[in-house]
């Protein structure tokens, strides 16, 4: 039974947080701009927005997964660093080190780790027991006429 949560927690570090923790860093160089935050909420999941000035247009951006600042209000001013050719890619600054989405991938790895054990050692268990049922202290066989 915990085999499947296992898995999605493998997979969510995996396929989810290692990439956003290296789309955060790679942000690290971009340029740098005041912006306000226009949707709160679960940023960590990646649904914020931010808006600001770049090249002499206003730009609303999608902060990535793995940010933080959701318990910022809207219409909070904080610092974004946004790619120079693309500025709606664009990332907190507090989080262009990547560190919360590390975190949180090292969490879900371990996590499905510790989950992997207890599926192996209860199928373990469970065999075991099956084999103490049985009347010649082995599994049991199927008979054969």
């Amino acid at each position: 039974m915990a085999l499947v949560p296992a898995l999605l927690l493998g997979a969510l570090s995996v396929l989810v947080m290692l990439p956003a923790a290296q789309h955060l860093r790679a942000l690290r160089n971009g340029e740098r701009t005041q912006a306000t935050l226009q949707t709160g909420g679960s940023c960590m999941m990646g649904r914020c927005r931010v808006g600001f000035e770049a090249a002499g247009r206003t730009v609303v951006a999608d902060l990535p997964v793995g940010s933080g600042g959701g318990k910022d209000s809207v219409g909070t001013r904080l610092t974004v660093r946004y790619r120079a050719d693309d500025p709606r890619v664009a990332a907190r600054e507090d989080d262009v080190d990547g560190d919360g989405a590390a975190v949180l991938a090292v969490a879900s790895g371990a996590g499905a780790l510790l989950l992997l054990v207890l599926s192996v050692l209860a199928a373990i268990a469970l065999g075991r027991q099956r084999r103490a049922g049985s009347p010649t202290g082995r599994a049991p066989q199927d008979a054969h006429p």
